[in-house]
C-alpha cells in the first residue's frame, strides 16, 4: 500500500514538471530563434515608418551623382516637377533639380526594400550671388542661403553701408526686394556727430512821412469842418510814427482855423541770428535736438451753461531751434545724411490783436504774435569733416504805401499836405551749413565744461569793483596751442 502511494506521487510530480517545460519552451522559442538582417530592417521600418532620409540641397538646373549600396529596382519621386532621378547603372543614380520647391526621392531593391531616401530642397542657384558679394565686399563675411523663392543673407560686415550694399546687390540679381531677408549684422557701428550752423543777418529800413490837416471854416451861419488823417499801412497794419510837429494858422478870436500836424520817422535796424546745434547719433539711427519754448495762443472759448461764465481755452505753440538727422556711414568715410533743421522765433510782424468785452464797459485785448520760421529738410552725402551749404537765402523786400485825399494828393508839391508815405525795405541773408564727423568716445578728463572754475564774486567785489564773477576757467590748466582767428572762448562780462 505504501509503495503504490509513492509511485502515484512520483507520477504526478513528473507530469507537472513536463507541463512546465512545455510552457517554457513555447515562451522562449521566439527569443531563441535567429533573426535575419532583412527581418531586422523590416521590423525597424515598421517601427520608424521609413529610413532616415538624408537632406540634399540643389540649385535649379543642377545635378548630383549618388552611389547606392545595392542594385536599384524601383525609384519613387514625390514631385517630378521639382526634382527627377535618372538611373544609369544598377547602383548609380543622378538627381536633377528642375524647379524651386521641396520633394523626396526613395530607392528600392528587387525585394521591395528601401535602399536609401533623400529629402530634396531645390533653390535658386546662388553661386553667382556668392561670387559677386565676395568680389564686391572682399572683407565681409556673408553667407547666402536659399529659402524657397527667397534668399537669406547672414554674417557680419564692418558698416551699415556694406550691409545695405549687399542687400541691394542681392535684390538686383534675384529681382524682387520682398524675397530678400537681410540678417547681416554690423561688427562695429560708427557714431556720427553733426554740427549745424544757421547764420542770418537781417536789415530793416523804415521811412514815414505824413501831414494831418484839421480846418474849421465859417461863413455866416454855415460852418465847415475839414479833417485829413492818413495812416501808414506798409506793414499791413497801422503803424503810427512817434515823432510829430504841429502848427496852426488863421482863425478868429484866437481860435485857429487850420491845424497841421507833421508826422515823420526814419528807422534802421539790423538783426543777427546764429544757432549752432550739435548732435551725435549711431549710424543708421535717428536723433532729435530741441531748444526753445512755447507761447500761449487762445484756442477758443468755453462757457458754463449754469453760471454763464466764459473762459478762454489756451494752447501752446513751440518755437526755438530743432535738429533731426539720420546718418548712415558709407564706405571710405563718406556719410549719407537725412537732415531737418528749423529755427523759429516770435515776431510782431503779422501779429493779431483780439478784443473781448467784459463787464463795466471795459474791453480786454490780447495780442498774439506770429512765428518767423526758417526750415530746411534734405538728404545729402558728405565726407567726415567736410562742410556743405545745406540751404541759402538772399531776400530783398521793398514795400511802399501812399495814402491821401483823392484828387488833392495828386497835386504836385502841394499834394504833400494831403497824403502820407510809408516806405519799408528789408534785406535778409540766410545760410545753413552742415558738418558731420565720425567720432569716438573719449575720457572724461579730456573734456571741458562751460562752468569749469567758475566762482561767483563776493559782495565787496561786486559792489566796489562791479565784478560778477571772481575767476573764470580752471586755474593751472595748460591749454594746447591752437591757431584761432577772431574772438573765441566762453562768454565773459
Amino acid at each position: 500500500m505504501k509503495c503504490r502511494a509513492n509511485r502515484g506521487l512520483i507520477r504526478a510530480t513528473l507530469i507537472q514538471a513536463l507541463s512546465f517545460a512545455g510552457v517554457a519552451a513555447l515562451t522562449l522559442n521566439p527569443i531563441l530563434t535567429p533573426v535575419r538582417a532583412a527581418d531586422r530592417q523590416i521590423a525597424g521600418e515598421a517601427s520608424a515608418g521609413k529610413l532616415n532620409a538624408r537632406f540634399l540641397a540643389l540649385g535649379v538646373g543642377k545635378s548630383i551623382v549618388i552611389d547606392l549600396p545595392r542594385d536599384v529596382k524601383d525609384v519613387l519621386v514625390a514631385d517630378p516637377k521639382i526634382a527627377n532621378a535618372v538611373i544609369r547603372s544598377a547602383q548609380r543614380a543622378y538627381i536633377i533639380g528642375a524647379a524651386v520647391g521641396q520633394t523626396n526621392i526613395i530607392f528600392f531593391d528587387a525585394s521591395g526594400q528601401q535602399i536609401s531616401a533623400y529629402d530634396i530642397a531645390v533653390t535658386r542657384d546662388l553661386n553667382g550671388l556668392r561670387a559677386a558679394l565676395k568680389q564686391t565686399l572682399p572683407g565681409a563675411n556673408i553667407q547666402v542661403e536659399g529659402l524657397g523663392d527667397g534668399v537669406m543673407l547672414t554674417g557680419s560686415v564692418s558698416s551699415p553701408g556694406e550691409a545695405q550694399q549687399a542687400g541691394d546687390l542681392a535684390t538686383r540679381l534675384v529681382g524682387k526686394a520682398e524675397n530678400i531677408i537681410n540678417s547681416i549684422s554690423v561688427r562695429g557701428r560708427d557714431q556720427v556727430m553733426l554740427k549745424v550752423t544757421v547764420a542770418e543777418v537781417q536789415r530793416d529800413i523804415v521811412k514815414q512821412l505824413g501831414i494831418d490837416l484839421t480846418a474849421s471854416m465859417s461863413y455866416g451861419t454855415a460852418v465847415v469842418n475839414f479833417t485829413n488823417a492818413n495812416p501808414f499801412t506798409a506793414y499791413g497794419r497801422p503803424l503810427v510814427a512817434s515823432n510829430s510837429l504841429a502848427g496852426s494858422f488863421g482863425g478868429v478870436n484866437g481860435v485857429p482855423a487850420v491845424t497841421a500836424t507833421l508826422r515823420a520817422m526814419e528807422s534802421a535796424g539790423v538783426v543777427r541770428t546764429l544757432a549752432e546745434p550739435n548732435l551725435t547719433a549711431i549710424s543708421g539711427e535717428s536723433a532729435t535736438f530741441i531748444s526753445g519754448g512755447e507761447f500761449p495762443v487762445p484756442a477758443g472759448y468755453s462757457c458754463d451753461p449754469t453760471t454763464h461764465v466764459c473762459t478762454t481755452q489756451i494752447s501752446f505753440k513751440k518755437f526755438g531751434i530743432s535738429l533731426n538727422f539720420t546718418p548712415m556711414v558709407l564706405n571710405e568715410g563718406r556719410i549719407s545724411l537725412r537732415v531737418m533743421t528749423e529755427v523759429s522765433e516770435l515776431s510782431n510782424d503779422n501779429s493779431i490783436t483780439l478784443s473781448q468785452a467784459v463787464t463795466n464797459n471795459t474791453v480786454n485785448s490780447l495780442t498774439v504774435p506770429s512765428i518767423k520760421t526758417r526750415r530746411a529738410d534734405t538728404t545729402l552725402e558728405i565726407p567726415s569733416g567736410g562742410s556743405m551749404a545745406m540751404a541759402g537765402l538772399i531776400s530783398d523786400q521793398t514795400k511802399q504805401a501812399i495814402n491821401g485825399l483823392p484828387g488833392m494828393s495828386q497835386i504836385p508839391v502841394l499834394g504833400t499836405l494831403f497824403r502820407s508815405r510809408d516806405y519799408v525795405n528789408r534785406n535778409t541773408e540766410l545760410m545753413i551749413l552742415v558738418t558731420p564727423y565720425i567720432v569716438r568716445a573719449v575720457a572724461q578728463k579730456d573734456l571741458s565744461r562751460p562752468d569749469d572754475g567758475f566762482a561767483a564774486a563776493s559782495d565787496p567785489q561786486a559792489d566796489l569793483l562791479g565784478n560778477i564773477n571772481r575767476i573764470y576757467g580752471a586755474p593751472g590748466r595748460v591749454q594746447p596751442g591752437r591757431n584761432y582767428r577772431g574772438t573765441y572762448g566762453f562768454i565773459t562780462d
